[in-house]
């Protein structure tokens, strides 16, 4: 479906796990294939940002990320059964990469998060091959970076360097990554290393993880201003439909 003209694919987390096994399992794949989690903040950047949506256009996969996206489907008459997050996809992946013998890279985050959040996820999956870790402090020396990543020869990349600059620079480099699938996973490594806290699930069922990520971190109060621009575009859509 389209909200405010952006794609989200209209799939729960067992749709979207099954999809993307059947992608990581065929043979001869020689580019990488890009998953985006979508929330409303990239919404309101992909409409303004033609690359971006472009980008979101040709993924192998776009979840809804967010439970404004649910809101958006449920006001525009085609509700979503669930929203399938970063951190989720992330986790998923991670213990059937376990079962399956998947090869994970982690790239993104502070120096020192992405170690910890391997570790966490090697505590929680056993037998889970995390093959590289690198912080996303890595500008002035990316040839480097893109050649450990091509040699550790991952099958999954996890990209937490931040919307949109993520999405960008896997589709960039889609061609010399040498993995099979790339997702980008924002803030999810420090929610991993415990460096952040994620909501509870009660606050998550109320559908107000955006309100306990704001009262944790009032510095982020700028990025919200997206959230009623994108309510009033939304409700603006709906009218229009009807």
């Amino acid at each position: 479906m389209k909200i405010l003209g952006i794609r989200v694919d209209e799939l729960d987390m067992q749709a979207a796990l099954e999809q993307l096994t059947k992608l990581l399992e065929q043979p001869g794949q020689k580019e990488l294939a890009q998953v985006v989690t979508i929330n409303p903040e990239g919404i309101m950047l992909a409409k303004a940002d033609p690359e971006l949506r472009k980008i979101v256009e040709q993924a192998e996969l776009v979840t809804a990320d967010g439970t404004g996206i649910l809101w958006a489907a449920e006001k525009l008459g085609k509700p979503m059964k669930e929203r399938v997050t970063g951190i989720d996809l992330l986790e998923k992946l991670a213990g059937l990469a376990a079962e399956k013998g998947w090869r994970i890279y982690l790239l993104g985050a502070k120096p020192g998060i992405a170690e910890q959040a391997a570790a966490e996820l090697c505590c929680r999956y056993p037998g889970l091959q995390i093959v590289g870790t690198e912080n996303g402090y890595f500008r002035d020396r990316e040839a480097a970076v893109l050649e450990g990543i091509h040699r550790a020869e991952a099958d999954i990349l996890f990209a937490a360097l931040g919307m949109p600059f993520q999405e960008k620079w896997l589709h960039q480099h889609r061609s010399e990554l040498g993995c099979r699938l790339g997702i980008g996973v924002g803030g999810c490594f420090d929610v991993l290393a415990g460096t952040v806290k994620r909501a509870p699930l009660l606050w998550q069922r109320l559908r107000l993880e955006w309100l306990w990520r704001l009262l944790s971190d009032p510095k982020r109060w700028r990025r919200y201003l997206a959230i009623p621009r994108y309510m009033r575009a939304v409700l603006r859509e709906k009218r229009q439909i009807r």
